[in-house]
């Protein structure tokens, strides 16, 4: 019987420094099984250190990553999209299904610091714990 292939994700957010990085380093932790790919709609030029320290924290790493655009061709071969925030917008529509995830702002609370990103950081924990589940539901369908 041939092997199934690996599901496989793409993040996107504006930048790709912050929250795309965040939920990409979450997801090859919680699941190594998934290709994961992250990407921006205008690329910033690093990875946000607070971020960084933020999922290392829960013992996952951006090791390696850095801020790049949505490559068209990965829109065609993925299994699902996720948006990022209200302000990512992608200009070809994904073969795959699409979600978006509007997380949370702890600043519009005066929430800073460490706090502030860690609180975001398990905000996208919860929704990519979600994103497997439905992942693996879809893939016992087929």
């Amino acid at each position: 019987m041939p092997e199934k292939p690996r599901p496989a994700v793409l993040l996107v957010c504006v930048k790709n420094a912050g929250k795309s990085q965040m939920a990409a380093a979450i997801t090859r932790h919680l699941a190594p099984e998934v290709a994961v790919f992250s990407a921006g709609t205008r690329p910033g030029t690093a990875v946000n250190e607070a971020s960084r320290a933020s999922v290392e924290r829960i013992g996952a790493t951006m090791n390696g990553e850095h801020p790049k655009p949505v490559d068209p061709a990965l829109l065609g071969t993925v299994d699902r999209v996720v948006l990022i925030g209200a302000e990512a917008t992608l200009d070809q529509p994904p073969k795959a299904p699409m979600e978006r995830w509007d997380t949370i702002e702890p600043s519009h609370d005066g929430i800073e610091g460490d706090e502030r990103m860690d609180l975001i950081r398990d905000d996208i924990t919860n929704r990519v714990r979600g994103l497997l589940t439905r992942l693996r539901t879809d893939d016992s369908k087929s």
